[in-house]
């Protein structure tokens, strides 16, 4: 007996071409920016035409926007699903450190798209970010806030100031990856080389696990837990010398 395969509804066509120009939108943005992406590149790369990708997209900077705003979401997808998962708060929270890690790690589109739009902030031009801000990371930070109230509430996380707890746990993966030229000059090796990362993705996690900790034998436990689940990802090996001739690109942010 002969089977009839569904056909694709319209409705669903429409939003696999949709979805298509975006992830070339993204990919086009993050390596050239907004004023250097071509939309022509954009269409040829999803496999449209121009007059298909100004359907579904009235303008280029309403697709920038909304290539921002799809990045940006899918960063709060993932830290609500650190967030929401049946674990101890100190564990979420390191959970949601070393997530950030690998985020800086693997995601060069987002990393590249916020430096971006950073500037753009800094410069008074009109931006994407003011909207996602309030939309995305306002809220996100909130729920770490609450998360960090929780774990001193419950006598596992010490007593301090939730947003200092932030910036020193995710303010250090930062700054791992902004001074490595620097500290490659000060230790004579490389610290975007694979073996490295690997080797202070751990030591970072372990030292939370010991600083944030009241029972610093509870705090080692989850550190290992946490490790564990979420082995180091796959990346391209991008050392220092890399970083230093592709910087104009962000492309020192290693591929997904």
């Amino acid at each position: 007996m002969k089977t009839t395969l569904p056909t694709r509804t319209q409705a669903e066509r429409a939003d696999q071409t949709r979805a298509r120009i975006l992830e070339a939108a993204i990919g086009q943005f993050s390596e050239n920016g907004l004023a250097g992406a071509r939309t022509e590149q954009i269409a040829a790369a999803a496999g449209v035409n121009k007059a298909l990708l100004y359907y579904y997209f009235k303008s280029k900077d309403e697709l920038y926007k909304a290539a921002v705003e799809s990045v940006a979401d899918g960063v709060r997808a993932a830290h609500l699903a650190v967030l929401e998962s049946q674990t101890s708060p100190g564990e979420r929270f390191v959970a949601l450190v070393l997530q950030h890690f690998d985020r800086i790690l693997t995601n060069r589109s987002f990393q590249s798209l916020m430096q971006q739009e950073m500037i753009r902030l800094h410069r008074g031009e009109s931006d994407a970010f003011s909207p996602i801000v309030v939309r995305v990371f306002r809220p996100l930070m909130e729920r770490i806030g609450e998360l960090v109230a929780e774990g001193i509430a419950a006598g596992e996380l010490i007593h301090t100031d939730a947003l200092q707890m932030h910036y020193s746990a995710m303010g250090a993966n930062v700054l791992y990856f902004l001074s490595a030229p620097m500290m490659q000059a000060l230790l004579g090796s490389d610290p975007l080389e694979r073996t490295a990362m690997e080797q202070r993705r751990t030591a970072s996690i372990r030292f939370l696990g010991q600083a944030l900790f009241i029972d610093r034998a509870h705090g080692a436990e989850v550190a290992e837990r946490v490790l564990a689940a979420s082995p180091m990802p796959e990346c391209a090996e991008f050392g220092v010398h890399a970083m230093h001739g592709l910087r104009g690109k962000n492309k020192f942010f290693v591929k997904r």
